[in-house]
C-alpha cells in the first residue's frame, strides 16, 4: 500500500515561523514534522510515499529529495495552484489508482497505530475510513458520529459551539479506495469533508470512521506548536528524539557543548552541535536547535529556539518561539507567547511583550518596548468576533489602533472603489473611534458613506442600499464602558460566518491594503436619511386602518436613537402617540437590565393613566422592543413573540415563521393553528436573518425583544415591528391582554452551568450519549426530545466558559425535573 503525505499547506496561523518556511518543515525537538509522520510511515511498512506539495514546494523537495536518506521512496505531485484537500491527492491519482492508498498530513504530529487502522478497513470493506480521535475542543475540527458499527452516521466540518455534538473529530489520515477518484473533480478545488464525503454518504457508499487510541496533535497555532515540543519531551508521544538522553529528561545531540556549570532543568533538548555556556540555565520544555549559542547567564524556560540562533548574556526567554538565524542580544527580555521570525535582531536591554508577532528580517533597537507586533500589528486573539461583533473595553481592548486595523481588514476584503456605510450610536466614544474607522477605510482605497447617529435599523437598511457593506460602532448592551464594532454585509445583515473567518485571517495575517496617491476613498453625508428609511418603511408594510382607528399608543424612546426616527414615523402614521424620553443622553448610551425594568414599570403606568392601547418601549438603538398592554402590565419578551406570532399567523393564514429552537413549542401550535409553519434556526441572529429573507417568510423573532418584519426587511428592526403591531391591532380590533389570553402558558426554564473550555466536547458527547434512543435534534446544540414531548436542549456557550440549558414540560415542576436532570449530566461530564 502507498501513502500520500499533504505537505501543501501555508499554514497562515502560525505566521511569523511560516512566513519563509512550509509548515511541514517546522522542527518538533530539532526535526521537520513531515519527517516525523514519515518515520511513523516507515514504522508501518509505507515506503512508497507520494508527497502533494504547492506552498514553497521546492524547499520540501530539496529537504526530502527521494527520499533515500529516510529509507522512503518518495515521489511528488505539484499543484500549480490549491486544489483542497481532495484535489491535490487527486492530482497524484496516477500513482495511486492500483491500490488502496493511506493520506496523513504532513504537519500533524502523530503516533496512531496505522496498521490497525488499515486492518479495520480491510475488514469493513470500506471505500472510505476515517480516522477519529477525541479532542477537548473539537472546533477546529470536522466533527464525526459513527454507529455501533463504524459506519459515518454524521460529519460537520470546522463547527460552532452551538453546532457541536461530539469530541470525535476527524484527523485528517484517511484509508481509500481509488474508486474514491470518481467523486473528485479534476483541476478544481475539491475538499473530502466538504464535497466528498457528504456525497458519499448520500449514496449510501461505505464511509467508516475508526476511532484511534494515541497520541494526535493538529500543529496549526503556535500554542499547539508550543506544546507539541513539550509532549515530545514528557513521552506523551511516541516518536524518535535525535539525540543522547545524558540525564533523565535531558537530551543532548551530537556534538554539542554544555558547560559542567550550565544548569539543566529537563525534560529539555539542545541540538547538535550547541554552545551552552557556563552560568546559564536552560528548564523545562526548552528546545534548543542545531548550532545555538546560549551565553553564560541567559534563562530559558519553555522556549524553543530554531538553528543558528544568537542567545546573549543575561537574556530572558520564558514561553517564546525564535526564529533561525535571529540574534537576541544582551539583557533583552521575551516573554510568553511572543514569536520572533527568521533572521531578526533583537538589541540590547529590548523587551518584547507576550503574544506580540515579530516577522522575518526584523530589528528591533536597543532598549525598546515592543507590545504591538512588528511591522505588521495584531491583538492576536483567538476569538475575534463575539456575539456582537468585536467587543471590548473602550480604551483597554477597543482602541483607535485596533479600531484602524479592523477597518483595514475588513477594507481588504473588499474591491478598491467599494462603498461602505460607517454609522455609530450616540456615545462619544463611538464618535471617536468612528472617525477612526473612516480614515482607514478611505486610506485602503474605500468609498464612505457616514450616517453618523441613527438608529440600527437604519443603518442595516442604508447600508443594503447599494454599499459592499457596512461598520456600525455602539455602545454594549448593558456595558456602559464597551464598545461593538458590527461589520455588516451587503444587505445590512451581520456578516457572515464565513465573512467573519475571512476578515478574521486578513487580520491576523496583518497584511492591509493601502490606496495609492489618488486612490484615496471619498467620504459623503447623505441627506434626508431618515425620511427616506420612514417613506420606505410605510410602503412595505400594510398600516390599512390605523388612521380609522382611534388608536392611543405610548412611545418610549429610552434616550436613544430611535428617537431620531419618531418624528417622521409618528407623523405619517396619522396616530394619536405620547412620546417619552425622546431626546439624547450621551451619559446614558445604553441601560442596565434593572433600569430597563424601571422604564417598563414607568411606562405601563402612563399606558394605564392615558387609556392608551398598549405601550412600547425601544432598546437604545432601536433594534429591539418591548411591550406593556392596555391594563399597564408588561409583557415579557418571550410572550411578546407569541401574541406577535398570533396575530401576524391569523392575518396571513399561510407561509411560515422563523423562530430559534429554544422557543417555547407553544410557538408552533399558535402558528399551525392558523395555518403557517415554523422553521426552527440557531441561535445566532445572522440565521434567523437567513430564513427571514427567504421567500415565503412572514415573520421571525427571537424572544428577547428582537422581532423581523420579512416584507421590509430581514434583520431586528424595532420601527417595523412596532408599525406592523399597531397595524394588526387596528385591524383585529383586540387588546393585546386578548390575544394573550388565548395563547396557552409556556413552561421553559433557562440554566447556565459553568464548563471549562478544555472539557465542551466531552460535555456535549456524554449528552449525546446520555440521550439514548430518544429523539435528538442537532440544529444549535444538542436538544434532546422526551417520548411525551417534555425536551431539553444544552448549548455551549461561544465566548464563555458555560453551557445553557433550556428545558420545558408541561409546568414548572416537569421542566424543573428535566432540567436538574440534564445538568447533572452536564456538570458530571465535566468534572
Amino acid at each position: 500500500m502507498k501513502a500520500v503525505v499533504m505537505a501543501g499547506g501555508e499554514g497562515t496561523r502560525l505566521r511569523p515561523m511560516t512566513s519563509s518556511m512550509p509548515k511541514p518543515l517546522l522542527p518538533v525537538v530539532n526535526r521537520p514534522i513531515m519527517q516525523h509522520v514519515l518515520t511513523l510511515l516507515k514504522r508501518h511498512g509505507l515506503t512508497e510515499t507520494v508527497v502533494t506539495v504547492q506552498f514553497l514546494a521546492s524547499l520540501v523537495k530539496n529537504y526530502f529529495g527521494d527520499g533515500e536518506d529516510f529509507g522512503m521512496e518518495l515521489t511528488y505531485a505539484n499543484e500549480e495552484k490549491p486544489l483542497g484537500t481532495a484535489g491535490s491527492v487527486k492530482n497524484a491519482e496516477e500513482a495511486l489508482k492500483d491500490d488502496s492508498f493511506l493520506v496523513i498530513s504532513g504537519d500533524a504530529l502523530t503516533d496512531f497505530d496505522l496498521t490497525e487502522l488499515i486492518a479495520f478497513h480491510k475488514e469493513k470493506g470500506a471505500l472510505v475510513t476515517v480516522c477519529l480521535t477525541r479532542v477537548p475542543n473539537p472546533l477546529e475540527f470536522g466533527i464525526t458520529i459513527v454507529d455501533d458499527e463504524g459506519k459515518v452516521e454524521r460529519f460537520l466540518e470546522k463547527p460552532t459551539w452551538g453546532q457541536v455534538f461530539s469530541d470525535t473529530v476527524n484527523t485528517g489520515i484517511y484509508v481509500m479506495e481509488p474508486e474514491v477518484f470518481d467523486y473528485v473533480e479534476p483541476d478544481v478545488s475539491v475538499d473530502w469533508s466538504g464535497d466528498v464525503f457528504p456525497q458519499l454518504m448520500k449514496e449510501g457508499k461505505p464511509v467508516f470512521g475508526y476511532v484511534a487510541e494515541g497520541y494526535w496533535e493538529d500543529v496549526g497555532t503556535h500554542e499547539s506548536y508550543v506544546k507539541a515540543q513539550a509532549d515530545v519531551l514528557e513521552g506523551k508521544v511516541d516518536v524518535d528524539i535525535d539525540g543522547f538522553e545524558i540525564s533523565p529528561g535531558v537530551w543532548v545531540a551530537e556534538g554539542a557543548e554544555v558547560h559542567p556549570d550550565a544548569v539543566l532543568r529537563g525534560p529539555l533538548y539542545i541540538g547538535d552541535y550547541a554552545k551552552v555556556e557556563a552560568g546559564a540555565e536552560i528548564r523545562e520544555h526548552s528546545v534548543i536547535g542545531s548550532n545555538v549559542v546560549v551565553k553564560t547567564g541567559a534563562f530559558l524556560h519553555k522556549a524553543v529556539i530554531a538553528d543558528n540562533v544568537y542567545v546573549g548574556p543575561q537574556t530572558n526567554l520564558r514561553g517564546c518561539v525564535i526564529g533561525k538565524n535571529t540574534d537576541v542580544m544582551r539583557a533583552a527580555r521575551i516573554d510568553e507567547g511572543a514569536v520572533i521570525g527568521d533572521e531578526c535582531l533583537i538589541g540590547e536591554e529590548s523587551i518584547i511583550a507576550g503574544n506580540v508577532r515579530v516577522y522575518p528580517f526584523k530589528t528591533v533597537e536597543a532598549g525598546a518596548f515592543v507590545n504591538t507586533s512588528v511591522i505588521w500589528e495584531s491583538r492576536g486573539t483567538a476569538h475575534l468576533f463575539g456575539a456582537r461583533g468585536v467587543t471590548g473595553i473602550l480604551n483597554v481592548e477597543i482602541t483607535p489602533e485596533l479600531a484602524v486595523r479592523l477597518a483595514g481588514a475588513y477594507a481588504t476584503t473588499l474591491k478598491k472603489g467599494a462603498t461602505v456605510t460607517t454609522a455609530r450610536d450616540h456615545s462619544r466614544g463611538a464618535r471617536a473611534l468612528k472617525r477612526a474607522v473612516i480614515s482607514a477605510l478611505q486610506t485602503s482605497a474605500i468609498d464612505v458613506r457616514d450616517l453618523e447617529n441613527v438608529p440600527m435599523p437604519v443603518a442595516r437598511q442604508q447600508t443594503a442600499r447599494g454599499s459592499a457593506g457596512g461598520i456600525m460602532i455602539r455602545t454594549t448592551p448593558g456595558r456602559p464602558d464597551s464598545l461593538d464594532i458590527m461589520f455588516f454585509d451587503e444587505r445590512g445583515a451581520d456578516l457572515s460566518a464565513a465573512g467573519q473567518r475571512k476578515l478574521d485571517r486578513v487580520f491576523s495575517r496583518q497584511e492591509y491594503r493601502r490606496a495609492f496617491p489618488g486612490e484615496i476613498g471619498d467620504l459623503r453625508f447623505p441627506p434626508t436619511v431618515f425620511d427616506s428609511y420612514t417613506g420606505a418603511l410605510l410602503r412595505a408594510v400594510d398600516i390599512s386602518g390605523i388612521a380609522d382607528s382611534g388608536l392611543k399608543v405610548v412611545v418610549d424612546a429610552a434616550n436613544g436613537s430611535a428617537g431620531l426616527v419618531l418624528p417622521s414615523l409618528l407623523g405619517r402614521l396619522g396616530v394619536d402617540a405620547l412620546t417619552i424620553n425622546p431626546g439624547l443622553d450621551e451619559a446614558r448610551p445604553t441601560e442596565t437590565e434593572e433600569s430597563r425594568r424601571a422604564g417598563l414599570v414607568r411606562l405601563g403606568e402612563m399606558v394605564s393613566s392615558a387609556r392608551a392601547a398598549f405601550g412600547v418601549r425601544f432598546d437604545p438603538v432601536g433594534e429591539r422592543m418591548s411591550l406593556v398592554d392596555e391594563r399597564g402590565r408588561i409583557v415579557e419578551d418571550d410572550r411578546a413573540l407569541l401574541v406577535l406570532l398570533d396575530l401576524v399567523a391569523a392575518e396571513r393564514r399561510s407561509g411560515r415563521v422563523a423562530l430559534p429552537v429554544t422557543t417555547t413549542r407553544i410557538g408552533e401550535q399558535v402558528a399551525a393553528y392558523h395555518g403557517t409553519q415554523v422553521t426552527w434556526t440557531t441561535t445566532a441572529a445572522d440565521d434567523l436573518t437567513r430564513v427571514g429573507r427567504e421567500e415565503g417568510t412572514i415573520f421571525g423573532g427571537d424572544g428577547r425583544g428582537g422581532f423581523i418584519v420579512p416584507e421590509f426587511s430581514s434583520v431586528f428592526d424595532g420601527s417595523a415591528a412596532f408599525v406592523r403591531l399597531i397595524g394588526l391591532v387596528a385591524r383585529t380590533q383586540l387588546t393585546l391582554s386578548q390575544i394573550d389570553a388565548r395563547i396557552p402558558r409556556a413552561h421553559v426554564l433557562k440554566r447556565d452551568v459553568p464548563t471549562p473550555w478544555a472539557v465542551k466536547g466531552s460535555v456535549m458527547r456524554r449528552v449525546v450519549e446520555e440521550a439514548g434512543e430518544r429523539s435528538v435534534d442537532t440544529t444549535d446544540g444538542v436538544r434532546v426530545v422526551e417520548a411525551d414531548g417534555r425536551w431539553v436542549m444544552v448549548l455551549p456557550d461561544p465566548a464563555e466558559a458555560v453551557t445553557h440549558l433550556w428545558a420545558e414540560g408541561p409546568d414548572d415542576a416537569s421542566a424543573q425535573a428535566l432540567l436538574e436532570e440534564w445538568s447533572e449530566v452536564v456538570e458530571s461530564a465535566g468534572r
